[in-house]
C-alpha cells in the first residue's frame, strides 16, 4: 500500500509566490507534485493482518 506525504506549509508558499514571479501558464498538477516532492511512498508490507485477506 503506498501513502502521498504533503509538502510543508512553507515549501507550498514558496512555490506559489515562485509561480506569481512567472509569466506563464500553470504547470500540470502532476508537474505541481513532482515540483513539491509530493508523491507517492511505500509503507511496510507488515499490516498486521493474520490471514493476508482484504
Amino acid at each position: 500500500m503506498t501513502q502521498q506525504t504533503q509538502p510543508t506549509k512553507e515549501q507550498v508558499r514558496l512555490y506559489m509566490e515562485a509561480r506569481k514571479a512567472q509569466q506563464c501558464p500553470p504547470p500540470s498538477i502532476p508537474e505541481i507534485r513532482r515540483q513539491l516532492g509530493w508523491g507517492l511512498t511505500q509503507l511496510p508490507t507488515s499490516d498486521g493482518r493474520r490471514d493476508g485477506r482484504i
